[in-house]
């Protein structure tokens, strides 16, 4: 599972103490920077990031042996550790705070379907360091959440069906079809998120890593996958919540009135 910004700042951070403590007579624990170390090093949006002598410093004792004859004065110790945790600071603190993706992440995983919450989790790993990947993920969040729908309701499809048509079979299942509903605010919140959903699967097509793309080719930045993802986790979260709320309604009551199942 994706952590959050804020827990990997905290290791950065603590990381980057421990080290100035070690160079500079504080002396530190071995397991602690190894913990750390192994766990950045598996963080895909710091690749390139950190200081790169973490790559073959396995060990505070290695560390050691390294910053001893690179810096003889603990100022400049202190300033190069400072320097060289830099970018991964600067890079965590720009990533926008979405205080929607945890409760996202919450209903996604209750929706019983591990392949639509590996969906999410990869779109929000990859939002700020590979964008045409997190657009890509955003729209297979979208197939995986109609695909899991059409299979617990028991209708069938073409594996082979785009994301706008297995988006079309869920809305009819689920009573979300502007067709279905007379409201004009209701016609025109539906046909929103159709709108939206076309949008994704175009913008898919036209910017993702999907397909291969010319001389001049046509890439996402990080704000249009931040944009991608967002809205592919509310329109999943919608369909989501509308298939629990049926399944619910459809489940048989006992005498007393409280429901089975």
């Amino acid at each position: 599972m994706a952590r959050s910004r804020d827990e990997v700042i905290v290791e950065v951070r603590d990381l980057q103490a421990l080290l100035v403590s070690a160079s500079t007579g504080g002396g530190g624990e071995d397991s602690q920077y190894q913990a750390l170390r192994q766990s950045l090093l598996a963080e895909a949006r710091l690749k390139g990031k950190l200081p790169r002598f973490l790559q073959f410093c396995r060990d505070l004792g290695q560390f050691w042996a390294f910053i001893k004859m690179e810096y003889s004065t603990y100022a400049d110790r202190r300033s190069y550790l400072w320097q060289e945790f830099r970018p991964a600071l600067e890079l965590l603190e720009a990533e926008p705070q979405a205080p929607s993706d945890k409760s996202i992440s919450a209903l996604l995983s209750a929706s019983g379907s591990d392949y639509v919450h590996e969906a999410w989790q990869k779109a929000l790993e990859r939002r700020m360091t590979d964008p045409s990947g997190a657009v890509t993920a955003a729209r297979t969040l979208l197939e995986a959440v109609c695909k899991h729908i059409l299979d617990e309701a028991g209708i069938s499809y073409d594996d082979g069906a785009d994301l706008p048509k297995l988006y079309s079979l869920t809305a009819q299942q689920l009573n979300l079809a502007p067709s279905q509903h007379s409201e004009k605010v209701f016609k025109q919140i539906l046909g929103g998120c159709m709108t939206v959903v076309n949008g994704l699967s175009t913008v898919r097509n036209r910017l993702s890593d999907s397909h291969g793309q010319g001389k001049r080719p046509v890439r996402p930045s990080a704000r249009h996958a931040n944009l991608a993802v967002n809205l592919a986790g509310t329109v999943a979260v919608f369909l989501v919540e509308t298939w629990q709320l049926r399944i619910s309604e459809e489940l048989p009551t006992t005498s007393s009135g409280h429901r089975t199942g």
